[in-house]
């Protein structure tokens, strides 16, 4: 089984929030929140200011942790054939946009980054984390977890 730690930006303003369009190698498109990988030795807090600031150009300042998130996706739900299961462990953090221009991400798989309407996210193909990272901010569990994201439709891994 693969293993990915990721810090998760949950960025809402104004009823909007920021996602960023994803393109994979293969030209599929989905939206999903600023992030990523937290490299080794890297606390997630500052993983998830470095990320937004790669994928759409904005600084940014946390201003709460919202929780944490655990999944497992089965090998024949991966991107490609003889990938093993994976687990990826997404921290989601609420963050504040201080500064910078949407822009693409330079060399990197972000399209694009827009401010979303809230209500418009249901009607995106989009990742599961962006669900998640909604529901943690509009609920603020105690425990920072919330039930899984059913995948499929317009929900995507």
């Amino acid at each position: 089984m693969s293993f990915r730690l990721a810090a998760y930006a949950v960025c809402i303003e104004g009823g909007r929030v920021l996602l960023a369009r994803h393109v994979s190698p293969k030209g599929e498109s989905n939206w999903t929140l600023p992030g990523g990988r937290v490299e080794h030795g890297e606390d997630p807090f500052d993983a998830v200011i470095r990320e937004v600031a790669e994928e759409t150009g904005c600084d940014a300042e946390v201003e709460r942790l919202l929780g944490v998130d655990s999944r497992l996706i089965p090998a024949a739900d991966r991107p490609r054939p003889g990938l093993p299961d994976h687990q990826n462990v997404g921290i989601f953090y609420r963050v504040r946009i201080t500064g910078g221009q949407l822009r693409p991400e330079p060399n990197g798989e972000i399209a694009e980054s827009a401010w979303t309407p809230i209500g418009d996210v249901a009607g995106l193909r989009r990742s599961s984390l962006v669900d998640i990272g909604l529901d943690l901010a509009e609920t603020l569990p105690a425990t920072g977890h919330v039930a899984p994201v059913a995948v499929g439709g317009l929900i995507q891994h």
